[in-house]
């Protein structure tokens, strides 16, 4: 018997999931961080960046 996955929406990203997610590079991010257009915080060792806020940002709303 099979279970099917239904898929997990992420709730925050790392630096590189970020990049990745966005097609925007790792200077671009650093420097929307830097100016507060994006917020992240920090977990343990991680940088985790929320998705509402990368989204925003994308959509042009930071």
């Amino acid at each position: 018997m099979t279970i099917a996955k239904s898929p997990v929406h992420k709730i925050g990203y790392s630096i590189a999931e970020a990049c990745h997610a966005t097609s925007l590079g790792r200077t671009t991010i650093y420097e929307a961080l830097k100016s507060g257009r994006l917020r992240a915080t920090r977990v343990g060792g991680r940088t985790i960046i929320p998705a509402e806020s990368l989204h925003a940002l994308v959509a042009g709303e930071a």
